[in-house]
């Protein structure tokens, strides 16, 4: 049932350091408190992404002018961006199927190295950017290399045309996403704020696609939160097409439903999300087996990369002299073996905490320590926690200490990639391990209070929240 408007918490009231900032302009609000007729909290969110995401482009303006192509500007301004390098690099600027089996084709092109979802994203985008185009003669272009087609007028300005083209679908993605997240609690649409204003978001929201697995993880929780557990499975099954993580969702399902003896809505939720991601990939499959399997080689192949504390160790021990190496298979091995061990430990305490937790909280304990412990850890990866962050732990503070470790690493990675931060001995930049363990440390500090809000759930917001009806009918009867 939709709550009457004044029985939703007020972030002034309810939030200390929504509270305090308030003071500026007024202060919190009182209980005789009038609202305003058009300018509901799920309006204002909504607003709110708009300018962040608006933002979040211009941000991007400095790169999109000579269309990433100078090598050292992505890097100072902060601006990189993956889309426009793979609408070439991938075969997009010439309509080529991701998944295509033709042998010239892929003596040309790499396959697209990322799930169906993402690759079905980022071919119907091209389309658009074709049509946009005035849906120029494809033929001319194979006969050039795709270097020399990389450089030219038309492609360049299709690169341009193809990132407005993404960025566009990201603002309708995040807005819808933004809409679920305030109907998740109807009592607090207020915590979708911290969504909606977030750096991360802002930052980087174009640098990848990952922003199409946020709506996904949204609308689960959403679907959840409404006791509809077979769309919350096909909206598990079609975000894992995108992204692997929005599976680890149905760990939180899992530990709801043991602890409330809820199997069948566990089964229900399990087989839709099995239904749904086998429906997504059986185009991709079907039309080319051996491309559809690159996405699963290609990570289990891969070593230890940007962000992650396997690349610190492996660094740190190269430059001490030390022979042993992280070679991927043991890396896969230690990443499997320590996220096993973090699964273990979210489902013990979920089931032994004194109250059923919410599935954002043990959504996001499951995606951080998959996050914390593996190979590779890209700065647009904060969009994978954020929307199951701001519902698992809806305080400002924590959110804000957590989101300036990654602001940090944002800053320092592109500084790391451009040189920046090299010693001038030379060797690995100390600096950016550092950078890499302030995430990691503040990101520990959040699973920490959503930790603590699970063990003492007086501590927890969103309990809280529930004494506030009968605390704002006492007020608007004082």
């Amino acid at each position: 049932m939709r709550p009457a408007p004044g029985d939703w918490v007020d972030p002034t009231t309810d939030d200390p350091v929504v509270g305090a900032l308030s003071e500026g302009v007024g202060g919190p609000v009182g209980p005789r408190a009038g609202r305003h007729p058009w300018w509901t909290p799920v309006r204002v969110v909504l607003a709110l992404t708009a300018v962040c995401l608006a933002l979040g482009m211009w941000q991007k303006t400095n790169c999109y002018e000579d269309t990433w192509q100078d090598g050292n500007a992505r890097y100072t301004h902060m601006c990189y961006s993956d889309l426009p390098y793979l609408y070439t690099g991938r075969g997009f600027a010439e309509l080529t199927w991701p998944y295509s089996d033709d042998a010239q084709t892929r003596a040309r092109y790499e396959v697209m190295e990322y799930p169906v979802g993402i690759a079905y994203w980022a071919y119907g985008a091209a389309w658009v950017t074709h049509w946009l185009n005035g849906s120029p003669p494809i033929e001319p272009r194979y006969a050039m290399s795709v270097g020399d087609l990389s450089a030219t007028s038309p492609v360049l300005r299709e690169m341009r045309i193809f990132v407005v083209v993404n960025a566009l679908g990201f603002a309708v993605l995040t807005l819808l996403a933004a809409w679920l997240l305030t109907g998740v609690n109807p009592r607090r649409p207020w915590d979708a704020a911290a969504f909606a204003l977030s750096p991360a978001l802002l930052l980087t929201g174009l640098v990848n696609w990952d922003l199409v697995a946020v709506v996904f993880v949204a609308g689960a929780l959403w679907a959840w939160a409404r006791d509809r557990p077979l769309l919350t499975g096909v909206l598990i099954g079609l975000g894992t097409a995108v992204k692997l993580y929005p599976l680890f969702l149905l760990g939180g399902v899992l530990v709801i439903c043991l602890r409330r003896r809820r199997m069948r809505e566990l089964a229900v939720a399990t087989l839709g999300a099995a239904g749904a991601w086998v429906l997504a990939n059986l185009p991709a499959y079907l039309s080319g087996p051996s491309e559809w399997k690159v996405f699963w080689s290609f990570n289990s192949d891969r070593g230890a990369d940007l962000g992650s504390a396997w690349l610190v160790v492996q660094q740190a021990m190269e430059q001490v002299g030390d022979p042993f190496a992280f070679d991927p298979h043991t890396i896969n091995v230690g990443s499997w073996l320590f996220f096993g061990a973090w699964c273990i430990g979210v489902l013990v305490l979920g089931l032994t905490s004194p109250a059923t937790p919410r599935l954002a909280q043990l959504g996001f304990l499951v995606v951080a320590g998959f996050l914390l412990v593996n190979k590779v850890y890209s700065p647009q990866y904060v969009l994978w926690l954020l929307p199951l962050a701001v519902l698992a732990r809806p305080r400002w503070r924590d959110l804000l200490i957590w989101q300036a470790g990654e602001v940090l690493y944002f800053a320092s990675v592109w500084w790391y990639l451009g040189g920046f931060l090299a010693p001038a001995g030379g060797g690995d930049s100390g600096f950016y391990w550092a950078a890499i363990a302030l995430r990691i440390a503040c990101e520990l500090w959040l699973v920490a209070m959503v930790v603590r809000d699970i063990l003492h759930p007086r501590h927890d917001p969103v309990r809280a929240a529930v004494r506030w009806p009968a605390v704002a009918a006492a007020a608007r009867s004082a």
